[in-house]
C-alpha cells in the first residue's frame, strides 16, 4: 500500500500529527480548550518552530479561567469547526494562560495596546514565528459589529498581508519592536547608582491629583467599567496616617471608596469577597469573578484602615465586619486541601449546560418571596435593590443596599441571611481555578498575618503560616550546599502550582516580591524567625536574577519570542496593573528587610527604585499606588520596633501595640537577642545586643536607622514614641 505523502513543510498546511495539544496542560484555562478542534499548541519553542517549519504566523490568545468573555469568544468561534478548520490550515494557534504567563500578557498587551488603541482579554495578537507582533485586538464576534469585525475576517485580513504583503508585515513588526525596547529603556532603573532624596512634596501633590479623578458621589475613580483601586486606597490610608496639609483630604478619599465598595453589589453580601469590577459607576452591577490578587490587596486596605481608626463615614467596626467576611471567604472558598490558595472563582455559572454570568449570586423577587415569605422578601427586596426586572439578566440582580444599614435593617439582614446562603449553596456554583500562583498567595499571607493581628483573630495568623509552609515546601527551591561564610542561603521560586507540585517558569520579580514581604509580615506578627530567614532568602536571590549590569527587570527572560518582541531589552513595567506593579513591591519589600537588618546596599536599592515616583506622582498616580504608598513608608522611616524578653503576655501585650500602630514606615521584630552554638550573634539583626530590662522584663527600643532611644517598657511609652516620630 502506497504511503500517504507527507505535506511541504512550507505550504502551510498543518501536517498530519498536528492536534490540540492542550488536554496535558495543567491550567484549567488550557484545559477548558482542550476540546476545540482548533489545534491549540502550548507556548513555547516548540509552537514558535512549527510556524517557522509552516511559514505561517502565530495567532496567540490571551485569556484566564475566569473570563467571561473568553467564555463567550470560545463558544462563538473555537468550537466552530469551519473557523477552527481555517485557523489550523493558516495559522499555528498558541494558548496562553495569563495568570500562568504574565511575561507573556504584559509584553503583548503592550503590542495591542500600541496597534489597536485598546487592551484586554481575550487578548488576539498575530505574531511572526520569531515572535514579533503585528496585527492585535481582543475580543472578536462570529459576524461583524458595528466598529468590528468579524473574527473570520480578521483571520482572512491577515494571511492575506502575510502571503501579499509580507516585506511590510515584518518591518512593521520590527518597528514595533523597537520602539517597544525604546519605552523599556526609558523605564530603565539604575539600582546600582545612588538615589537622590525623595522630595516629600510629591505625596501631597499626587493626593491632590487623584482627588481631581475621583468620583465623590459613588466613590473610587473615573467611570464606568470601575475597578477596585487597592494600590492607591494603600497610598492614601497610609498618608491619612501621617500630619499634613493633604491627611484629611486622603482619609475622606479612601473612606468614600471604601464604603461604597463594602456596601455595593461589588462585595458578596452574603458569602463575603469582592468581584473583579463593575461595569457600572455606582457599583450595582459586578462582573462576577472573584480573584484572589483582589480579595487579599482589599483585605489588607481594609484591615489598615480599621488601623487608622476608620471614620469619614465609614466606622472602624463597619469595616471589621467586612475584613472578617473577606478574610473567612478567602479561606472558605479558595483555600485548597495541599495548603495554598486557588486563584478564582469564575464569572459563571453552568445551568442546564449552558453558561450564566452570575447566575449563583443573583435573585428576583420570586425567589426571595419563597425563601423567606412574603413580608421578609418585601422588606429584603427593598433593601437590598431588588427590582422587578433583573439589573443584570433575566436571572436576576445582586443583592446590595448601596448605604449602610440602620439598626432594624440590620437585624432584618442578620436573621434572613443564613437561609439565603443556604438557599445559595444549592445552586450550580461558579468553577474554580485551583491553579496556585506563589506571588498571590504571597499577598494573602501578608494580609491574612496583618488581619489575624489588627482583629485579634490568632486563626488568620495561623492561616498566614499554613500558606507560607505550601510556599516554602512546594515553590521555594533551596539552594544546595553550603553558603559561603557569612552568607544566607538562596535558591529559586516557582511561579505555579498545581496539585501540590511546582510546574514551569521561575518566579517573575512580583513573585518574589510579593511572597518576601508576606513573610516579612507574618514574621513581624509572630516572631517567629523561619519567616524572616526565607525572606532573606527570597530578596537575596532576587537581587540576582533580576539585576542585570544594574538595571532591574520584571523577569529573568524566560522565553525569547518575549525578549524579542520587546526589542531584545529587559522588561520593567513602573505600573500597577491589578496587581503592584513587580518594582513598586520589591522596593516595599527591600525597605522592610533593610529596617530589620540596617543594611544600607538594601535600603539603596529601594531609592533606586522609587527614583520612579517623580515622573508618577503628578500625571499618573491612579497606576502608581503601589510605588507612592512604598514611598510614603521610606519617608515615614525606617521607624524600627525591637521588643525583646522573654516570650509571656507582657511582651504578647507589647507587640500587639505595635502592631496596631497605623504608622507606614513601622517595622516591627520581637524575640530575643540569641546566639548561636558558637556564641556568635543570631537570629534577625534589629533584635541583636538589645538586652531585656532587669529580671527579663520585656523593653520595646524605638530606633531609626538600627539607632535606638533609651528602650521603654510599657504600651503607652511605646505608642507615644512611635507617635512622636509621625510629628
Amino acid at each position: 500500500m502506497q504511503a500517504a505523502p507527507t505535506p511541504d513543510p512550507r505550504s502551510g498546511q498543518p501536517g498530519p500529527g498536528e492536534r490540540n495539544a492542550l488536554g496535558a496542560e495543567p491550567s484549567a484555562y488550557l484545559r477548558q480548550h482542550a476540546g476545540n478542534p482548533v489545534h491549540w499548541q502550548p507556548f513555547g519553542d516548540a509552537a514558535f518552530a512549527r510556524a517557522a517549519s509552516r511559514d505561517v504566523p502565530v495567532f496567540l490568545s490571551i485569556g484566564y479561567a475566569a473570563c467571561h468573555w473568553c467564555h463567550v469568544m470560545a463558544r462563538e468561534s473555537f468550537e466552530d469547526q469551519a473557523t477552527a478548520d481555517y485557523l489550523n490550515s493558516h495559522f499555528v494557534a498558541v494558548k496562553v494562560d495569563r495568570e500562568e504567563r504574565p511575561d507573556v500578557d504584559t509584553v503583548y498587551m503592550g503590542a495591542t495596546q500600541a496597534i489597536s488603541g485598546e487592551g484586554g482579554w481575550p487578548m488576539s495578537v498575530f505574531l511572526t514565528p520569531e515572535g514579533l507582533a503585528f496585527h492585535a485586538g481582543t475580543y472578536f464576534p462570529p459576524r461583524p459589529m458595528p466598529g468590528r469585525p468579524s473574527f473570520r475576517q480578521v483571520l482572512e485580513a491577515v494571511h492575506e498581508a502575510w502571503t501579499e504583503r509580507r516585506d511590510a508585515v515584518e518591518d512593521n513588526a520590527r518597528s514595533l519592536a523597537e520602539n517597544m525596547g525604546q519605552v523599556q529603556l526609558a523605564a530603565a532603573v539604575d539600582v546600582s547608582r545612588p538615589p537622590e532624596l525623595l522630595d516629600a512634596g510629591l505625596l501631597p501633590a499626587a493626593v491632590r491629583s487623584l482627588a481631581g479623578s475621583e468620583d465623590p458621589d459613588d466613590g473610587g475613580f473615573g467611570t464606568a467599567p470601575k475597578f477596585p483601586p487597592s494600590a492607591v486606597l494603600e497610598f492614601l490610608v497610609r498618608h491619612a496616617a501621617v500630619p499634613s496639609e493633604t491627611a484629611g483630604k486622603a482619609r475622606d478619599m479612601a473612606g468614600r471608596t471604601l464604603a461604597a465598595m463594602a456596601r455595593s453589589a461589588l462585595f458578596d453580601q452574603l458569602g463575603g469577597g469582592f468581584a473583579r469590577y463593575s461595569v457600572t459607576r455606582d457599583w450595582s452591577v459586578p462582573h462576577f469573578e472573584k480573584m484572589l490578587y483582589d480579595n487579599a490587596q482589599l483585605l489588607r486596605v481594609y484591615v489598615h484602615w480599621i488601623r487608622l481608626g476608620g471614620t469619614a463615614g465609614f466606622p472602624a467596626a463597619e469595616a471589621t465586619d467586612i475584613a472578617s467576611r473577606t478574610a473567612d471567604w478567602l479561606l472558605s472558598a479558595l483555600g485548597l486541601p495541599e495548603g495554598g490558595l486557588a486563584s478564582s472563582l469564575d464569572a459563571d455559572s453552568v445551568v442546564d449546560g449552558e453558561h450564566h454570568e452570575g447566575a449563583s449570586y443573583l435573585w428576583t423577587r420570586d425567589e426571595l418571596e419563597r425563601v423567606l415569605g412574603a413580608e421578609d422578601a418585601a422588606a429584603v427586596a427593598w433593601m437590598m435593590n431588588v427590582g422587578t426586572q433583573g439589573a443584570v439578566s433575566e436571572l436576576g440582580s445582586p443583592l446590595h443596599p448601596g448605604r449602610a444599614l440602620d439598626g432594624d435593617e440590620a437585624q432584618l439582614w442578620s436573621r434572613v441571611r443564613p437561609r439565603l446562603q443556604e438557599t445559595r449553596a444549592r445552586r450550580p456554583q461558579p468553577g474554580r481555578d485551583e491553579k496556585v500562583v506563589a506571588g498571590w498567595n504571597g499577598l494573602a499571607v501578608a494580609a491574612l498575618a496583618e488581619a489575624g493581628a489588627v482583629l485579634g483573630r490568632p486563626d488568620l495568623v495561623a492561616a498566614a503560616g499554613r500558606i507560607a509552609g505550601y510556599l516554602e515546601r512546594v515553590h521555594w527551591r533551596a539552594e544546595t550546599g553550603q553558603p559561603d561564610a557569612g552568607e544566607p542561603a538562596t535558591g529559586e521560586l516557582v511561579r505555579v502550582s498545581h496539585g501540590g507540585a511546582a510546574r514551569g517558569i521561575g518566579g517573575l520579580l512580583e513573585d518574589y516580591a510579593f511572597c518576601a514581604d508576606g513573610f516579612l509580615s507574618l514574621y513581624s506578627a509572630t516572631g517567629d524567625p523561619r519567616w524572616y530567614t526565607l525572606a532573606e532568602a527570597l530578596i537575596r536571590a532576587a537581587c540576582t536574577r533580576f539585576v542585570d549590569a544594574g538595571r532591574l527587570a520584571d523577569s529573568a527572560g524566560e522565553s525569547e519570542q518575549v525578549v524579542r518582541a520587546q526589542g531584545g531589552k529587559p522588561g520593567l513595567d513602573p505600573f500597577d496593573d491589578a496587581t503592584p506593579s513587580g518594582a513598586a513591591a520589591f522596593a516595599g519589600a527591600l525597605l522592610g528587610y533593610a529596617a530589620l537588618t540596617g543594611s544600607a546596599e538594601h535600603r539603596i536599592m529601594a531609592g533606586s527604585i522609587l527614583a520612579l515616583v517623580p515622573p508618577l506622582a503628578t500625571r499618573a498616580p491612579r497606576v502608581a499606588g503601589w510605588l507612592l504608598a512604598t514611598a510614603q513608608a521610606a519617608l515615614a522611616g525606617p521607624l524600627e520596633a525591637a521588643v525583646v524578653g522573654p516570650a509571656g503576655p507582657e511582651r504578647d501585650a507589647l507587640h500587639r501595640a505595635l502592631l496596631l500602630s497605623p504608622s507606614p514606615g513601622l517595622v516591627v521584630a520581637a524575640g530575643d537577642a540569641g546566639t548561636d552554638d558558637g556564641g556568635k550573634p543570631a537570629g534577625v539583626p534589629l533584635l541583636r545586643q538589645r538586652p531585656a530590662g532587669p529580671g527579663g522584663t520585656p523593653l520595646v527600643y524605638v530606633c531609626r536607622g538600627m539607632v535606638c532611644d533609651r528602650p521603654v517598657a510599657t504600651v503607652e511609652e511605646a505608642l507615644e514614641r512611635v507617635s512622636s516620630a509621625l510629628q
